[in-house]
């Protein structure tokens, strides 16, 4: 019978020193270990663990990710399955993407309620069903209610589409917006999917807002080239069937 050989254990911590140095109970890293979110420890007899230094810190993580991003372990446990070491700098860049929106609000830029109903010709109802559905977000002002800066954008453009005689006379309500709200909250997934994969590393969190800020115009000009040439082939592929 060959004998069984013994891992080494050099370097490594046990379960009384891994919950010291990350300050984190035993009972919670060994629900963490349940979860899936550590990897096995090196065993050296059934009742006996040892641990890796990199663990302290990857439990650390792990907190942090709850206390402070309030993410449920599932999902904790998929951000680390995909590139943890970019885990920091996807956080820094979602940071500064929030902030950058947050201090646009709070600098006065967008439109307010009452500069959408006589400026932009929109009724009250019509911007109280967009709310409804999620289309904008009011914010409360000294000023009293203000839109951000892309909410003014979108009430522009609604406004653009009324006096080209896109109306209620003919059928065309707040709810037709859902369906461009459902293929471009899908379109939204998967491209901060793609920022999120390509970006952090690579430049850091304000370079890659400055990167994304540039990139609103030549986006919005693809979406409408792209939306027009789909738009026309489906009316060919109707007219066609």
């Amino acid at each position: 019978m060959t004998p069984t050989t013994t891992p080494s254990t050099e370097g490594l911590l046990r379960m009384a020193a891994l919950a010291e140095q990350s300050g984190v109970s035993a009972a919670t890293i060994k629900h963490y270990l349940r979860e899936g979110l550590l990897p096995a420890p090196v065993k050296t007899s059934r009742n006996m663990a040892w641990y890796s230094p990199e663990y302290v810190d990857r439990i650390k993580l792990i907190k942090r990710l709850q206390e402070e991003r309030y993410l449920p372990l599932d999902v904790i446990k998929r951000i680390l399955e995909n590139e943890p070491d970019q885990v920091e700098a996807r956080l820094e860049l979602g940071d500064a993407l929030l902030q950058r929106s947050q201090a646009a609000i709070a600098s006065g830029k967008g439109i307010t309620r009452k500069q959408a109903v006589t400026r932009l010709d929109l009724p009250e109802d019509v911007l109280d069903g967009f709310e409804r559905i999620g289309a904008i977000e009011p914010h409360e002002t000294k000023a009293g209610v203000r839109y951000s800066q892309p909410d003014a954008e979108f009430l522009t453009a609604i406004s653009e589409f009324r006096k080209s005689g896109y109306g209620e006379a003919l059928g065309f309500t707040i709810y037709d917006a859902l369906i461009y709200m459902r293929h471009l909250e899908a379109l939204a997934r998967d491209e901060v999917d793609v920022i999120s994969e390509k970006l952090p590393g690579k430049l850091s969190a304000d370079e890659a807002a400055d990167l994304i800020e540039r990139g609103h115009g030549p986006m919005r000009d693809l979406l409408s080239a792209m939306h027009v040439k789909l738009l026309v082939a489906e009316l060919r592929r109707r007219q066609d069937s």
